[in-house]
């Protein structure tokens, strides 16, 4: 009966029509017409709706049906208990975080606003005049100001106004709070904007949930369920391995929300407590006893991810190197078994210089030797080469947290953690994780391993792996540079970028340069650790170092020094460098010998002593990866004081071609340096290109600025439909169809700035004039001229209907300038009535053209006489006689004709 009902009438009005409906025994049926309706037909004043010879049929020139949904619209009140009921499941659902923040007083200062807020702005919803658009405003405004002084309350101005940092900061912390609670063990606190992951969480599920629970149709509130439960499993995610009270928590949701439910149907019967008290206990027993079939170990997303290690934060392995010589120099420091002869055990790899230690990247650079992660028990392995299976002892006085391996790991298995009192104290205990293997952090590229509990005595591990063939010198002097991302060096002296252009400055490749540098160093260069009874020569390897070392009054040092020196002058030639810290198998002279493997019964043993220690530089070539070079001189080569132990001059270093004969003019070809002495080449790279430049900024500022942009875009959208849409209402149809179009614009614009208009146009026009408060004279013409033209019958001309669009645009100006500025912006982005109208425009037209099916999609009903036979017989030459309410009709009767 909803077709039938005049969207006119008010709910009283409404209450009263439907009271008024047949089926009603011994009530009095007449025929009214009230304001904009009309009512035609005959009945019955006694017997029931069935005994009715007539069919009663109510007409409306509004165009609207009646919302009969607001007959039995709930109260406030009832909405009110709905919204609370989601709040409070989902407070509940949220208690998982507890464990993590720490306390119960940290939680609840972002988790409770949040959730009050999501529910409060789905209760909003219940206005028509806040719905959707209004809803998402407050939900930017909530997520993205509120949120961030809340959960970033230290930058905020006075605690209170949030600053440009708080906004930005709560805009990276949205996303990044979630990898913050995941990679940090609880409990985490406040830091770095981490209450953002509580807070996104229960605003948005909360207001979710609520707009279900709040929806006109009851069946449909059963969708709420969807967002608690999605609250609960993914703060369980985040949570710790034994929660906040787990099973109290589900228990009592899951009553809380049977019992809302249940009256949320009216299926809610207090009288049968004892029926629902057994089912509820049924219904547990069955939860419990499936439940004893789940292993008890949550899934904790904690467990699964391994947050990148800061190599950074380590101390310079390179600065331990010479204590090692001191203190440890014939000690056993490390014991390989079944390696092969020959071969370098690595400890630690370097490719940041500061100016005073060589380092490994922080985890923020992009940087191969910082991509240290923790792995299981296999490595990903593509390296070819000739596999081992080597067993790794540490022996006392080996008390790092560089894990000595070799070549490329395929897998490392600790088989003893050794005893306790390890590099930090706990020995192997730090070491182990929860799944009870030893954490240890590794890096492909660099193929070095890092353990944070550091080595114990005893430690045993097996390393299953792959080394690489080394190249021959000729193939070394023909290899080009890799191109590889490194980070830039600091304050090298000058007489590094003179020392390596004056030596290797006039070689063709990155190989040829390498070795000429190493040869360079290793001739003039003199060895010494500088302990007692050796010459003269201070430890350390930053600038102030390396200076002296290449244009002091003594080339002299030990692999500390000319390691660094070396990468320091490849860097100036650009070709990548890295400096490597490990055990050589060497032999008295400092050269790596097989002569120190020892094979008994078939296994082979060599044993690495504190003066084993060594550093060496690797270079990343072309076809060969990462090529070792041992720039340092001959351990032999000790200096006394009767020889000349003076640095070589750069500049005599070249050979210095003949003069010529005569002098050119002006240089043919101007000559280009390898390289300079910054470390870049001396030919400028060519300048991007502004294509590219304005490529960048543009890709910046679509990714930095979607919190700005997207809203904008999607009002762009809307608006260009809504034109889009007016557009096609004005140029569709005939010249009347045209016309009738053209008032629809003014019922949809009055519609979309939140009036209501029913009735008839002049009834509308009525409604609009006084709502809006602007002249009704052009309003009720505009209605007039359009009731002329859909019921006049007289022909319309296409001139007639461009002038009534004319009007009717002005119109529509005058009404958008007669509200405020939000008023206006919202009725602006309002899409009421555009796709219905549209749609009917679409429907009318094919009906008229062929296809006799309605708009609606029904068949045409059959044709049938108007006049049909009464019960009661009327006299000859009579005319019926049109009933009129008399003054003595009750209040009631009268409403349904008004």
């Amino acid at each position: 009966m909803n077709d039938v009902i005049d969207s006119s009438l008010g709910s009283d009005s409404a209450t009263s029509a439907v009271d008024a409906l047949p089926g009603q025994v011994g009530q009095t049926r007449r025929p009214f017409s009230g304001l904009g309706s009309t009512m035609t037909g005959t009945g019955t004043t006694t017997g029931s709706w069935a005994e009715s010879t007539h069919s009663v049929i109510w007409l409306t020139r509004g165009g609207n049906r009646l919302p009969l949904a607001r007959v039995g619209r709930r109260s406030w009140g009832t909405n009110l208990i709905s919204v609370a009921v989601i709040a409070l499941t989902s407070l509940i659902a949220a208690s998982n975080l507890l464990d993590v923040y720490g306390s119960a007083a940290m939680w609840a200062v972002a988790a409770v606003p949040a959730t009050l807020l999501g529910a409060l702005i789905a209760y909003a919803g219940t206005a028509p005049a806040l719905r959707l658009w209004w809803q998402i405003v407050f939900l930017i405004v909530a997520q993205g100001v509120i949120g961030p002084v809340i959960a970033l309350n230290d930058t905020a101005i006075s605690h209170v106004i949030p600053s440009v940092e708080t906004l930005s900061q709560g805009f990276v912390s949205t996303f990044g709070a979630f990898k913050y609670l995941i990679a940090i063990p609880p409990p985490t606190g406040s830091g770095d904007g981490s209450l953002m992951a509580a807070w996104t969480i229960c605003l948005w599920l909360s207001f979710l949930a609520g707009v279900f629970a709040i929806g006109d149709k009851r069946q449909l509130s059963v969708l709420s369920l969807l967002p608690i439960a999605i609250e609960l499993v993914v703060c369980a995610l985040l949570g710790t391995q034994t929660g906040f009270q787990p099973i109290a928590s589900g228990v009592l949701i899951g009553l809380i929300m049977i019992v809302w439910l249940s009256w949320r149907w009216q299926l809610l019967e207090l009288g049968r407590w004892i029926s629902a008290t057994i089912i509820l206990l049924l219904a547990a027993g069955l939860g419990v006893g499936a439940c004893m079939g789940i292993g008890q170990s949550r899934l904790i997303l904690r467990d699964y991810y391994d947050p990148p290690l800061s190599p950074y934060d380590y101390a310079s392995p390179l600065s331990g190197l010479r204590s090692y010589v001191k203190d440890h120099k014939d000690d056993t420091l490390l014991t390989v078994t079944n390696l092969p002869e020959g071969t370098p055990v690595r400890l630690a790899v370097m490719d940041q210089f500061d100016g005073n230690v060589w380092n490994l990247s922080d985890s923020t650079e992009a940087s191969d030797s910082s991509d240290y992660r923790r792995v299981g028990t296999r490595i990903p392995n593509t390296v070819d080469g000739k596999k081992f299976t080597a067993t790794f002892t540490i022996d006392k006085g080996l008390s790092d947290k560089w894990l000595p391996l070799a070549g490329a790991a395929s897998s490392v298995d600790v088989t003893s953690a050794g005893k306790t009192g390890g590099a930090n104290g706990n020995g192997g205990g730090e070491s182990r994780s929860s799944a009870g293997h030893t954490l240890f952090y590794y890096n492909e590229s660099t193929q070095s391993a890092i353990i944070p509990a550091g080595l114990s005595t005893g430690m045993t591990y097996t390393e299953s792996g792959i080394i690489a063939p080394t190249p021959t010198d000729k193939e070394i002097a023909k290899a080009n540079a890799a191109v590889t991302n490194q980070p830039g060096t600091k304050d090298v002296p000058d007489s590094v970028g003179k020392f390596a252009s004056s030596v290797a400055g006039g070689e063709d490749t990155a190989g040829a340069q390498a070795q000429a540098l190493v040869a360079q160093l290793k001739d003039s260069g003199w060895f010494s650790h500088g302990l007692t009874g050796d010459y003269p020569s201070l430890p350390g390897h930053g600038s102030y170092r390396i200076n002296a070392l290449l244009a002091g009054s003594a080339m002299v040092g030990d692999s500390e020094q000319y390691a660094s020196a070396m990468a320091l002058m490849a860097r100036e030639l650009g070709l990548p460098s890295r400096v490597v810290m490990g055990f050589l198998p060497k032999n008295d002279d400092g050269d790596i010998s097989n002569g120190r493997t020892e094979t008994v019964n078939g296994t082979s043993t060599v044993k690495f002593t504190g003066n084993d220690i060594e550093a060496w530089v690797e270079i990343n070539l072309e076809g060969y990866g990462w090529v070792a070079f041992y720039p340092t001189p001959k351990e032999t080569k000790i200096p006394d004081d009767n020889q000349n132990l003076t640095p070589p001059n750069p500049q005599t270093l070249v050979r210095q071609p003949p003069v010529p004969l005569t002098d050119p003019l002006r240089d043919e070809e101007q000559a280009h340096g390898k390289s300079a002495l910054a470390g870049e080449d001396a030919t400028d790279e060519p300048a991007a290109s502004i294509w590219s430049t304005i490529g960048r900024i543009a890709a910046k500022v679509a990714i930095y600025g979607s919190p700005v942009w997207i809203p904008l875009l999607i009002c762009l959208l809307i608006l260009a439909l809504k034109t889009v849409a007016l557009a096609r209402l004005r140029r569709h149809g005939d010249a009347r169809q045209r016309i009738t179009s053209g008032w629809q614009a003014v019922h949809a614009l009055a519609g979309q700035s939140g009036i209501p208009v029913t009735g008839t146009r002049r009834d509308q026009a009525q409604a609009i004039t006084r709502q809006l408060n602007i002249d009704g004279a052009p309003l009720i013409a505009l209605g007039r001229q359009a009731d002329y033209a859909a019921f006049s019958g007289q022909p319309v001309t296409p001139e007639q209907a461009g002038a009534y669009w004319r009007s009717v645009l002005t119109t529509r100006k005058l009404m958008l300038a007669s509200q405020s500025f939000m008023r206006r912006l919202r009725t602006r982005l309002s899409l009421r009535g555009v796709f219905h109208n549209v749609r009917i425009l679409s429907s009318i037209r094919t009906w008229r053209h062929g296809d006799k099916r309605k708009p609606d999609g029904r068949q045409p009903a059959k044709q049938r006489p108007v006049k049909r036979k009464s019960s009661t017989k009327q006299p000859a030459g009579q005319k019926p006689a049109t009933q009129q309410p008399s003054a003595q009709q009750p209040s009631s009767q009268k409403g349904r004709q008004s």
